[in-house]
C-alpha cells in the first residue's frame, strides 16, 4: 500500500470521528438556542434554523453511512454485519426521533415538549456514537474505499 493511500484510509477514521464531534456540537447549539429563549416565547426563527441544520445534518450522515460506508465494511469483514445491522436499526430509530422533533418544531411546542425531544435524541445519539467508535473505529483504515467523504458522511 502506498503511503499516501495508507493517509487516506487512516483519513477516513479521523474524519468519522470529527464528524460525530461535529454533530455533537451542533446539538449542543440547538440546546442553547432552546435554553435562551424565554419559556413562554414563541419558536425563535433561530430555534427553527437550527433544529432543521441539525436534523439535516445527523439524517445526512446516517444516511451516507448507510449507503456507502456499511456496504463497503459489509463486503470487507463479513465478522461485522450484526453490528452493521444494530447500528443500521439505530439510524432508523434515530430517524424517526428526528421526523418527531421536526413535527414538534412545526407545531409549535413548547419550549418544555422540545428540550423532551432534544435530550431523547441526545441520549440515543451518544450511545449509538460510542458504540460505532469502538466498534468501527479502526475499520475504515482496512478498506479501498474511493469516495467522496461528504456522500460517505454527511453534510459536516
Amino acid at each position: 500500500m502506498a503511503e499516501g493511500e495508507k493517509t487516506r484510509l487512516i483519513a477516513w477514521s479521523t474524519e468519522l470521528r470529527a464528524v460525530h464531534q461535529r454533530l455533537r456540537e451542533a446539538l449542543r447549539v440547538t440546546r442553547a438556542a432552546l435554553d435562551g429563549g424565554a419559556a413562554n416565547d414563541p419558536i425563535a426563527p433561530d430555534l427553527l434554523l437550527f433544529c432543521h441544520g441539525f436534523c439535516t445534518a445527523l439524517t445526512g450522515h446516517h444516511q451516507g453511512e448507510d449507503r456507502e460506508l456499511f456496504p463497503a465494511i459489509a463486503a470487507a469483514h463479513p465478522e461485522l454485519r450484526e453490528t452493521l445491522r444494530k447500528l443500521t436499526h439505530d439510524h432508523t430509530m434515530i430517524g424517526q426521533l428526528m421526523a418527531d422533533l421536526q413535527a414538534a418544531v412545526e407545531r409549535g411546542g413548547s419550549p418544555a415538549a422540545l428540550r423532551r425531544h432534544l435530550e431523547g435524541i441526545a441520549a440515543i445519539m451518544e450511545s449509538h456514537f460510542r458504540y460505532e467508535e469502538r466498534q468501527l473505529l479502526a475499520v475504515p483504515e482496512s478498506l479501498a474505499l474511493d469516495a467522496d467523504p461528504h456522500d460517505v458522511l454527511g453534510p459536516l
